[in-house]
């Protein structure tokens, strides 16, 4: 058996995949023409409104994933392509939770701080480092983008309820 075509079938099969991106892009291009409407999609004696262009571009995209959609029920029965393996996924998931929770923190407590912790726990728990160098290296990284970019260029990015105690 090639490793496409698994006999005991550990993972998710490509049509499957192709099916769940195929609605989550058509709910995306129904969003965009929907808000199109919104805006205003039609031609006025002035040109066209705001919502004009977008109205296109997301009835577009509703076809072409209703296009992929179709291609991939056809296939359902008949494709048994494995996307990918469970270990394989869990491997991802190790990249994808930290960064996604770095994402939701830099929202909650600043760019600094999320980014000191994601440092320091990734090389900590994934490059299997010490505490002492872990937390040194991801405290050093934020004290230096602190200074060069908020104290040296006068760059303001996210901040968190930490630097508000220093007066930034």
């Amino acid at each position: 058996m090639s490793q496409n075509h698994p006999a005991n079938g550990d993972g998710v099969r490509s049509v499957v995949v192709d099916l769940a991106v195929a609605v989550a892009i058509f709910a995306l291009g129904a969003l965009v023409l929907y808000d199109s409407v919104r805006l205003g999609a039609s031609w006025t004696p002035e040109g066209p409104q705001p919502g004009y262009f977008p109205f296109y571009i997301g009835l577009l995209i509703c076809i072409s994933s209703l296009a992929v959609f179709a291609g991939a029920l056809l296939k359902l029965r008949s494709d048994r392509a494995i996307f990918v393996r469970r270990h394989e996924f869990r491997r991802v998931l190790v990249i994808l939770l930290p960064s996604t929770a770095y994402v939701l923190g830099v929202q909650l407590i600043g760019i600094y701080v999320s980014s000191a912790l994601f440092i320091g726990l990734f090389m900590r728990l994934v490059g299997r480092y010490g505490w002492l160098r872990s937390a040194g290296v991801g405290i050093g990284v934020s004290v230096v983008a602190f200074m060069l970019f908020e104290v040296w260029f006068k760059i303001p990015l996210p901040k968190g309820p930490l630097e508000a105690l220093i007066g930034y």
